[in-house]
């Protein structure tokens, strides 16, 4: 039996820190093309630092779930955050693009150690709930990236420097902290499979490697595929393609994240009616939707509405992923290796392979978007056919 007042304050705690985590990033993207200037490097240069950067979460999704595993999600997210804060003023200042490629590097590879950390207690949380939280809590990491995006471009208009932002996020993040700390789950519980992972373990195991981690991270990297591809390279879509203007081509994106938004909030009461499966069934189908229109369809108009469906589809595979992770079996914490390593790694390669099509003179920036996106979104399918 648990402390429903225990839960509730945990729950608001953990409901702030995916805001918070959700704004940081969001706060430093805006501000790229002024940090750029600022370090005294070229775009290219600044594409090198970025791809460095991201390395650092690949490499820290190796290490996340087994600490959390050892020393339990409280103490990671709480180091993970301090850690990770301290090095938003050093962005802010750099000078030399090894400063930011390691600032940045910094802030990645903790951020990750952060990101398994709420979501083990999101999930624990979760599960102790009739109706599940864990797609409203990654809707509030979405209201924060808005929130925190919003906050940076009316900083900018109003002439704020770079290096003051930054310190004064920082110093709203350690606030935040201050609250969220104490009202963290202490113990982390040994998670309660649910029947289709029970049943997925108890049928087959390849090797040494077994079934259920495999398509974790199968599940990880196609979800990051269809999530990158839709939210880096719509704005690309309709304005390289279809000659949008860039006011028009930027609505692409705030369609496709407005969409994971609405879809987040709303996605655990579809889930209570139709359950973790049929959800993420449904949402490739609706995914599948979106890219067509989004992607093929030589229209302004019908691509900002395909991006829309877009994102409502996509919406809900993190939360789900992030949920069955937690639930794997052995200590909390520890079932986030594979899905994470096929998540970053996808995150790496990814903007390669789209970048490198939409360059050629083969195929436009949507064929190449379609390219990745619609295999991304039928081998996420296929794991839903591999829990039957």
């Amino acid at each position: 039996m648990h402390d429903e007042a225990v839960d509730r304050r945990a729950l608001k705690s953990v409901g702030v820190q995916f805001f918070a985590n959700g704004a940081t990033y969001a706060t430093i993207i805006p501000r790229l093309p002024e940090i750029r200037d600022q370090v005294g490097i070229s775009i290219g240069t600044l594409g090198l630092v970025l791809t460095v950067a991201s390395i650092a979460s690949l490499i820290g999704s190796a290490f996340a779930g087994r600490v959390t595993a050892r020393i339990g999600s409280r103490r990671v997210m709480i180091y993970g955050a301090t850690m990770s804060i301290g090095f938003l003023p050093i962005i802010g200042f750099a000078t030399s693009a090894v400063v930011l490629a390691a600032a940045l590097f910094g802030l990645l590879f903790f951020d990750i150690f952060i990101d398994v950390a709420m979501n083990v207690q999101g999930s624990a949380l979760s599960a102790r709930r009739h109706t599940p939280v864990m797609n409203r809590l990654h809707g509030l990491w979405s209201l924060g990236t808005v929130a925190g995006g919003v906050l940076t471009v009316v900083l900018l208009r109003a002439g704020v420097s770079t290096e003051v932002q930054l310190t004064f996020v920082a110093l709203v993040l350690i606030g935040s902290l201050l609250f969220v700390a104490p009202g963290l789950l202490h113990r982390d519980e040994a998670p309660e499979l649910d029947d289709e992972v029970a049943a997925i373990e108890g049928r087959t195991h390849l090797g040494r490697v077994d079934i259920a981690a495999m398509l974790l991270a199968v599940g990880g990297a196609s979800a990051m595929a269809v999530e990158i591809t839709n939210g880096d390279w719509s704005s690309f879509r309709l304005g390289d393609d279809l000659g949008a203007a860039p006011g028009v081509a930027g609505l692409a994106f705030l369609a496709f994240t407005g969409g994971m938004t609405i879809g987040r909030l709303s996605g655990d009461w579809v889930q209570v009616r139709v359950g973790p499966v049929r959800l993420i069934r449904i949402s490739t189908g609706v995914m599948a939707v979106g890219a067509v229109l989004a992607m093929l369809v030589p229209s302004v108009p019908v691509a900002i509405v395909g991006f829309l469906i877009g994102g409502l589809g996509t919406s809900v595979l993190f939360p789900q992923l992030y949920d069955r992770a937690a639930r794997a079996p052995g200590p909390p914490g520890s079932g986030f290796a594979f899905m994470l390593v096929g998540q970053r790694g996808a995150g790496v390669v990814t903007p390669l392979i789209v970048g490198a099509l939409a360059n050629s003179s083969t195929f436009g920036v949507g064929q190449a978007m379609a390219i990745v996106v619609l295999p991304s979104i039928l081998a996420m399918f296929l794991t839903t056919l591999a829990r039957r």
